[in-house]
């Protein structure tokens, strides 16, 4: 499965102010049951994380994309705490 998370492309991540360490948003590609495309997206809301999977869709994640998104929730939970 094709997962990727935090990616340097600037239209899968957005920021606060133009500046990349303080980005508020990650999209992280996956797939549904169905072996469509989807994304989980993580955003920054204040001092909250939240995260929007696909309106009604189970998400499958390879063992990389658990990582890619591990990651995108521990960038995120620390621009909430600032």
């Amino acid at each position: 499965m094709e997962v990727t998370a935090n990616a340097a492309v600037p239209e899968q991540a957005g920021s606060a102010a133009g500046s990349p360490d303080r980005r508020r948003w990650w999209r992280v590609l996956c797939r549904d049951v169905g072996h469509i495309r989807r994304y989980l997206t993580v955003l920054v809301n204040r001092d909250r994380v939240v995260l929007v999977g696909p309106p009604g869709r189970t998400v499958v994640l390879s063992t990389d994309g658990v990582g890619e998104l591990s990651s995108a929730l521990r960038r995120a939970a620390e621009q909430a705490r600032k």
